[in-house]
């Protein structure tokens, strides 16, 4: 790991710490854990309970939780499966891209 990434870790849980464990938990997972192009999870929250040791209705829960925080944000559904990631922009990234002249 990074420098860099380590810090932005630290970051993330300063910033998340009024939370409960179970929601910092959560949003680490989506923070730390691989995504797609979009910064999309794409596993199943059975499959995000079993990987951090929590029932999939606690973690299913506890992702409403953190999605009324502001954490984490619907990517797409596919069949009745919802995808999520992090919030682009809540530690500060710039997620607007500066338009440029077509050459």
């Amino acid at each position: 790991m990074t420098s860099e990434a380590k810090q932005q870790n630290l970051r993330l849980l300063e910033a998340t710490a009024g939370m409960t464990a179970n929601q910092r938990l959560v949003v680490m997972l989506y923070a730390l854990h691989p995504t797609d192009r979009s910064g999309a999870v794409l596993e199943t929250a059975a499959q995000l309970a079993q990987l951090v040791g929590m029932a999939p209705p606690v973690f299913s829960r506890t992702r409403k939780q953190v999605i009324g925080l502001g954490w984490l944000e619907e990517t797409e559904k596919i069949g009745h499966i919802k995808y999520y990631r992090l919030t682009p922009g809540r530690l500060g990234e710039r997620v607007v891209v500066p338009l440029r002249r077509a050459t």
